[in-house]
């Protein structure tokens, strides 16, 4: 028996002395309202309303009842006015600020697509922690080495010239003893401050003769570009922030660099909601690898799997968004 929908024809059936005006009421037809009625009474093992004719009035138990059947449709209502506040509250989500407007407005319309409203917060790495950490967000996309990631963006070097030349090896960025051009330099952006990005670019610079000033952390993404922009210097960055930027991409030749994120959530199996229902767009605006949409096996070694960008941005030295041949 729906005890919500019996209640429903028992207080309105009661308030109106009638069947045929209570059910009207209630959005029944006469006999479901009787028929729920009758139902209600069997189930509480009492008579809640004596017929007579055309009228129907109270028993006293059934007068007795009718306060909780009241209070039952109310909390019915709470319930669903809550459900329906809890649809339309927005996902405030932190994102990497790297990522462009274009890609974050994609990002935006496919989530309300799939019924999603959606809220960006852009923030480096340590800051989408603290902003998850102090429930600013609901979830955040957290950046974790590539094993233990569910998006993988793979990064390069990019600079203002074409290096014609099919990947970038640091060591040829070593200053010759007779040098007497500027050294230059590949700039880091906080997005790639941790420790799995960081700590092997530096080791490689170092094993490779690069000057501790030839590998710098710039402010921001914009400060680095423009580095990169005025000078010979170059960028760590993703295909597609290249491409956004118009710098010509390439990967380094000696170790593979790749970024990782999962999504965090504040409660639990909010998570696994999320990267259900938004792992595809989450994917297109990252620039994941194609097919990145879960996270690996334990044991699988980043780099060994197919690399497919999903990136259709093309900018300079590229040829629809690929490396030429050296």
């Amino acid at each position: 028996m729906d005890l919500v929908r019996a209640a429903l024809a028992f207080v309105h059936v009661s308030e109106r002395g009638s069947f045929t005006i209570g059910a009207a009421a209630a959005r029944m037809s006469q006999s479901v309202a009787s028929r729920r009625v009758a139902a209600l009474e069997r189930h509480l093992g009492e008579v809640l309303l004596e017929r007579n004719g055309r009228r129907v009035a109270l028993t006293p138990f059934g007068q007795d009842v009718l306060p909780a059947a009241r209070r039952l449709l109310r909390a019915a209502d709470a319930l669903e006015d809550e459900a329906e506040t809890a649809r339309g509250r927005r996902l405030r989500l932190a994102v990497p600020d790297t990522c462009s407007t274009g890609r974050l407005a994609r990002l935006v319309a496919g989530a309300r697509r799939d019924g999603v409203p959606l809220e960006l917060c852009l923030a480096t790495p340590s800051r989408r922690a603290e902003l998850l950490h102090s429930q600013e967000v609901r979830a955040a996309l957290i950046a974790l080495p590539p094993a233990e990631a569910t998006w993988q963006v793979p990064l390069g070097l990019a600079g203002a010239r074409d290096p014609e030349v099919e990947r970038v090896y640091v060591e040829t960025l070593r200053p010759g003893r007779t040098d007497t051009a500027p050294y230059r330099r590949i700039w880091i952006q906080p997005e790639d401050d941790v420790p799995h990005i960081r700590d092997p670019l530096k080791r490689l610079c170092d094993a490779v003769g690069l000057r501790p000033s030839q590998h710098l952390m710039a402010s921001g993404l914009a400060a680095g570009a423009a580095e990169a922009l005025y000078s010979d210097d170059l960028l760590l960055c993703s295909r597609a922030e290249a491409a956004d930027l118009r710098l010509a991409w390439r990967p380094l030749g000696e170790v593979e660099l790749v970024r990782g994120f999962a999504v965090v959530a504040d409660t639990g199996g909010e998570s696994d909601r999320i990267r259900q229902r938004l792992g595809e767009h989450i994917g297109r605006c990252l620039d994941a690898r194609a097919g990145a949409v879960t996270a690996p096996r334990a044991g699988t070694v980043p780099g060994t799997e197919t690399v497919t960008s999903t990136g259709t941005g093309t900018g300079p030295g590229t040829e629809d968004g690929a490396p030429r041949e050296a």
